[in-house]
């Protein structure tokens, strides 16, 4: 009787054992793919660095949530954040995910137009205004100055 309890403990170790060895496994692939993601974001956008990773939301994906191609049209921006933060209000009808999503992503956009400012100011281009990016379906862009293209 106590051969058999002894290989009752043995086996439930080793099932437990191999469920938690399952667990770990699956746990550091997901830690890996997590920071393969967080690398490409900072691969993609260079310029914006921590503070895009912190929001977790890069410019294009907050133009495609408020819907803008431009960035130079403050009133557009503004009229489209608005709209999208009442509609998606809880009263309404709509959800606190979406609309904290809508706000992240006016938050994102302001943080863009303030390094862009920022970059008129210290000089950082001196004969005009750097331009907005271009939208995300946009792989290249072309320079008004030079004529080449850039990254």
């Amino acid at each position: 009787m106590a051969r058999y309890l002894a290989q009752i403990i043995i086996l439930g170790a080793q099932a437990v054992g191999r469920a938690l060895v399952k667990t770990m496994r699956q746990e550091l692939q997901a830690f890996e793919d997590a920071a393969r993601i967080q690398e490409s974001l900072k691969a993609n956008e260079p310029s914006s660095g921590r503070s895009t990773l912190a929001k977790g939301m890069t410019l294009g994906e907050a133009q495609q949530i408020l819907n803008l191609t431009d960035l130079s049209d403050r009133q557009a921006i503004d009229t489209h954040y608005q709209h999208l933060f009442r509609a998606n209000d809880k009263s309404s009808g709509g959800t606190f995910y979406i609309q904290s999503k809508v706000f992240r992503a006016k938050e994102r956009i302001d943080q863009e137009l303030e390094r862009l400012e920022l970059l008129v100011q210290t000089g950082a281009s001196h004969s005009s205004p750097p331009t907005p990016p271009p939208s995300t379906s946009q792989s290249q862009c072309q320079d008004n100055e030079t004529g080449h293209k850039s990254r």
